[in-house]
């Protein structure tokens, strides 16, 4: 194996994990008072990877940022595919969510790239169809929740698709 791509497996082993850092953390349990639930991590991770991604299709046409992109895109669903079959699915049940999963993507992705052009309420729509809540009334959990992403699309946006490369996505919610 040669040690670029020995390099870029290091770097998007490192990029998942960052991802899965910010999408397990705890305030999204508590403060925003999302079940924690299978369905929810996942979307959150899927969440979190899609501003990455619009930030790459926006700042860079460049076929390694593409490559990369679309490693970091199957390492996701391998990871989805193994955690399913360690729960001990079946291979039916699997290919059956994975495309459910693959299509549910897809759709976060339309809606994030026209993120900012949300209003409030457009926003509080898009993360209650992905996102379940304990307490699905509580609008300040909504705000919270849309506050968050908001800072963290702002996050990505400032991000070099350089630091994306290398896993450096220190993303602190205040």
């Amino acid at each position: 194996m040669s040690n670029s791509v020995k390099q870029i497996n290091i770097q998007k082993n490192i990029l998942y994990n960052n991802i899965l850092l910010l999408s397990r953390n705890k305030l999204f349990y508590t403060k925003f008072d999302l079940i924690d639930a299978f369905q929810n991590r996942i979307h959150l991770i899927f969440l979190h990877v899609c501003f990455l991604f619009i930030k790459t299709k926006l700042s860079n046409k460049i076929t390694v940022y593409k490559n990369f992109y679309q490693k970091i895109f199957d390492l996701i669903f391998d990871k989805i595919e193994q955690n399913m079959r360690e729960i001990g699915f079946g291979d039916t049940v699997i290919n059956k969510n994975m495309r459910y999963l693959v299509k549910t993507f897809y759709n976060i992705l339309l809606n994030c790239e026209n993120y900012r052009k949300m209003s409030f309420e457009d926003k509080a729509k898009f993360f209650n169809e992905y996102l379940k809540m304990n307490n699905i009334k509580n609008i300040t959990i909504n705000k919270q929740l849309i506050d968050y992403f908001d800072k963290y699309e702002a996050f990505c946006l400032d991000l070099t698709s350089d630091s994306v490369l290398k896993g450096e996505l220190n993303f602190n919610y205040n």
